[in-house]
């Protein structure tokens, strides 16, 4: 598996080791890793895995995490993939998300799209877990003003716990082929407004957090005070101009399904301790 030590990896791994299965984990950070798993070295990026034939030669189930945000990652993940169908890999778990295409609003899905693309085209077995925003982050919306601003109206996203979409890979990659050639799409129970998920937290808080709606223009000038690349600014407004078009509403029952039990609500995320 790629990506073991950020906060879904962590997660997976941890849930994997309990089921006692072995594990090959590919790091930029080797460092971070216990010293008793198997772990391999990559490079920066995607596009340049250390050695990617020694890596995965050998894996039967590949659990893909997606990458770190940028201009190239569509370029680098479809790279990655043809290397591991061409190390042998019988099966790949893909971490997308919902409403994954080539013209999606949300501009970092079109990445999405791409990669699954190239997984479908690759002749490997496949699962695809589209997951939905993450509850988890929702806290991180809010400015030092105590707003979330965005313009995102009055549309809804069915945001997701990070924890449910790491039982539900790890349920996954514990039996793949009863997950073979599916598209999961991982959501929480709700789907909420901007302005609902902002009363959320202000109960969580116990202070006042509101949402405020902006236009376009406004969305842009008050991001320009982190001075983000075009890309990354048309990746933050795009968020919220996804939810105002409904592309995130659905509310899914592959969570409940897969894990037996109802998924986890965003008052849940935000009230367990840090």
């Amino acid at each position: 598996m790629t990506g073991p030590t950020g906060k879904l990896g962590q997660q997976v791994v941890k849930q994997l080791r309990n089921r006692g299965i072995p594990l090959r984990l590919l790091t930029r950070d080797p460092q971070r890793i216990r010293a008793d798993d198997g772990i391999f070295p990559m490079g920066n990026d995607y596009a340049h895995p250390a050695n990617s034939g020694q890596v995965l030669s050998g894996v039967e189930t590949l659990f893909m995490v997606s990458g770190h945000e940028s201009p190239q990652r569509a370029e680098q993940q479809v790279s990655f993939v043809r290397a591991a169908a061409n190390a042998g890999v019988g099966h790949i778990v893909y971490t997308s998300f919902v409403g994954a295409s080539d013209n999606s609003t949300f501009t970092l899905a079109r990445d999405h799209g791409a990669t699954e693309a190239a997984i479908k085209d690759s002749g490997m077995d496949f699962t695809l877990l589209r997951d939905s925003l993450y509850q988890d982050f929702a806290p991180d919306l809010v400015g030092e003003d105590d707003a979330i601003r965005g313009p995102a109206g009055e549309g809804r996203a069915a945001m997701v716990a990070r924890a449910d979409v790491a039982a539900v890979a790890a349920a996954v990659l514990a039996d793949p082929g009863a997950h073979a050639g599916r598209t999961y799409e991982l959501t929480g129970p709700q789907a909420l407004t901007m302005a609902e998920v902002a009363e959320a937290i202000s109960h969580a808080w116990r202070r006042p957090v509101r949402y405020v709606d902006e236009t376009l223009e406004e969305a842009r000038a008050s991001r320009a005070q982190f001075e983000p690349e075009e890309w990354q600014l048309e990746a933050w407004i795009s968020t919220y101009t996804a939810i105002a078009q409904g592309t995130m509403e659905r509310i899914s029952e592959d969570v409940p399904t897969i894990l037996g039990r109802p998924a986890t609500s965003l008052a849940e995320v935000l009230s367990a301790p840090q």
